[in-house]
């Protein structure tokens, strides 16, 4: 395939799947700015929950992005009986650790209070928690299923059921957080039913689609019947990628902590700033799992020049939107910022101020941000896990954690220093994982089984 061939390709393939992440991510942003709107507080503690939440769901959504690569290789084989023991055993996975992660939620005011935050915004994080946390098991169920059909590459469906999941969301957050529509005014509570249900929705459709389009795989047929063999694989293949994940997204669900450190403005602000640039990182992701899916039919084909070129088409690919990304957020701060904010806000000046500050640091980062999720992506369809856990580890927490803590509050430098801590993070592990595929990606991790 020429260059322009492979363009297309993963377009062809990437472009749902970042419209997916984009659904996706609305949920999340229909969230905060009808938050923000409702007030500041309510923002503040949404946020931290937010944190929590996303956490632990990237954390577990390990199994499923396992599911991904697998899928992939099996498919350039048509070898219907491993795809479904694969699927099968993550979802056993995902049901495992919502059951163990569950009560951590129901108490996360305790332990944010432990953390230095203040006694209010812990209570109403976890009331937030105590209901959102229920959408967990659907939200996994449905990312299992999401890799499994891009792995099949099915992925205009995969598109489709999270718009439809978005629009419940923004219906069910317009009616509970307000009062609308003859619905109570719920608030944070209403938020978090929201949430549930639009979670619940994706599910029941992702099902009903693969019941229908792909009955010969059976995946729900003798669903309870183990498969000790295929569950410890996805056990070793999936760890490393959750705890690759867990590595990045609590370092910022830590800069929240920091943040909250510093007072409710601050940490409104950063949760404002925080889903602005998560938009722009929702459409790498999408590129990211494009490059999964096509390096694993490479690897399963065992073409070495297929899977180099593609490697530098998708990171071209990325490259450009990261001029865009940075464009908009240099030229128009104050914009993107005052979409989460009530204009009558007391604070409001202040909020942008911080806001502004910490979304030229977001242009900063983008480059390398996108950099790491993309090589990321390419080496997790090698089914390379192990060592690029050990590198998220060394830059999130052995470089970006200390430096967010030492920039912030030792220099004295407050939410700006802790989102240059997080550009270090960032670009540590772009670097080590960019080396890690480039060196080795065509040799000897392309011929490991």
């Amino acid at each position: 395939m020429t260059y322009v061939q492979h363009g297309r390709a993963v377009l062809v393939l990437g472009l749902p799947l970042v419209g997916g992440h984009l659904a996706q991510f609305a949920i999340g942003l229909t969230d905060s700015i009808m938050m923000g709107w409702y007030g500041v507080a309510e923002l503040a503690a949404m946020t931290l929950a937010g944190s929590l939440f996303f956490s632990l769901l990237l954390f577990g959504s390990g199994f499923a992005f396992a599911v991904m690569p697998m899928v992939a290789d099996y498919a350039t084989k048509n070898d219907d009986q491993q795809i479904r023991r694969a699927t099968r055993m993550a979802l056993w996975w995902s049901g495992l650790f919502f059951a163990a992660v569950m009560p951590l939620m129901w108490f996360s005011g305790t332990l944010l209070s432990a953390v230095g935050q203040e006694d209010s915004v812990a209570q109403n994080a976890q009331t937030y928690l105590r209901i959102a946390g229920w959408g967990m098991l659907p939200a996994l169920g449905v990312m299992v299923l999401k890799s499994y059909l891009a792995g099949l590459e099915h992925t205009r469906i995969v598109l489709w059921i999270t718009v439809a999941s978005a629009v419940v969301n923004a219906f069910a957050n317009y009616a509970l957080i307000f009062g609308n529509w003859g619905a109570p005014e719920l608030g944070l509570q209403g938020a978090a039913i929201a949430s549930v249900l639009s979670t619940a929705a994706g599910l029941l459709l992702t099902i009903l689609y693969a019941l229908r389009k792909l009955p010969h795989h059976q995946l729900f047929v003798r669903f309870w019947k183990s498969d000790g063999e295929m569950f410890a694989r996805i056990f070793r293949l999936g760890l490393p990628i959750g705890l690759t994940t867990l590595a990045e997204v609590a370092l910022f669900a830590i800069s929240a902590v920091l943040m909250g450190w510093l007072g409710e403005v601050p940490l409104a602000a950063h949760g404002a700033a925080l889903q602005i640039a998560s938009a722009t990182f929702m459409m790498h992701v999408g590129l990211s799992n494009a490059a999964t899916i096509r390096a694993g039919n490479a690897k399963g084909r065992q073409d070495a020049g297929h899977l180099i070129k593609g490697a530098k088409v998708v990171t071209f690919l990325s490259l450009c939107l990261v001029a865009m990304a940075t464009s908009a957020f240099l030229l128009f701060p104050e914009t993107l910022l005052g979409i989460f904010f009530d204009p009558k806000e007391e604070q409001l000046d202040e909020l942008l101020r911080i806001g502004t500050i910490l979304l030229a640091l977001a242009a900063l980062f983008q480059l390398v941000d996108a950099m790491q999720v993309i090589h990321l992506g390419l080496l997790r369809g090698l089914l390379d896990t192990q060592v690029p856990m050990i590198m998220a580890a060394i830059a999130y927490w052995g470089i970006g954690l200390p430096s967010a803590y030492i920039f912030g509050f030792v220099v004295d430098w407050g939410a700006a220093g802790i989102w240059i801590g997080l550009v270090l993070g960032l670009a540590v592990a772009a670097a080590l994982l960019m080396y890690r595929f480039w060196t080795k990606g065509a040799g000897p991790l392309f011929v490991e089984k």
